[in-house]
């Protein structure tokens, strides 16, 4: 198995550790910012470490109050909590990261984002076991309210 720059060493259950993208010294970048090949390398590297490690050992049953979509790359917002609770994970857990870390990362970050994404009304709400249901956008209203209007008259 050829190993990734950004994965660790193997673990003691030969599954890759990967590890948040970006050089020594560089913090990565978050993944809404990214875009094209960079957005897929990024979703590429979670996708690893959420079925390597997040969901393995947090994944637990689904249940109708504890839902989790196996589409789950299908959600934006998804995504950006996935991404973030494994950027944390990254800096808590890491080379050089204090003996709290992991008891910090589990408190702060862990618990609220599954549930959020978990919960009956959050991120995977209607969606099954075999069923993906792809929420629908938020509506934006077409105005903008900070473009220029009309001059005002005086008078």
């Amino acid at each position: 198995m050829s190993t990734m720059p950004t994965e660790r060493s193997q673990s003691p259950q030969g599954e890759a550790d990967a590890m948040p993208p970006g050089d020594a010294g560089s913090a990565p970048q978050f993944i809404l910012y990214l875009d094209g090949a960079e957005y897929g390398r990024a979703l590429r590297q979670l996708t690893l470490w959420v079925h390597h490690v997040l969901l393995p050992v947090y994944g637990g049953e689904v249940t109708s109050s504890s839902l989790w979509c196996s589409m789950w790359w299908e959600h934006p917002e998804a995504i950006a909590r996935l991404h973030g609770l494994w950027l944390a994970w990254g800096d808590l857990t890491g080379p050089g990261s204090d003996t709290s870390g992991p008891a910090v990362w589990h408190r702060d970050h862990l618990g609220p984002v599954m549930q959020t994404l978990r919960s009956p009304e959050g991120t995977f709400a209607g969606c099954k076991p075999g069923s993906h249901r792809r929420g629908d956008p938020f509506p934006v209203g077409e105005a903008d309210p900070f473009a220029p209007g009309p001059p005002v008259r005086e008078g």
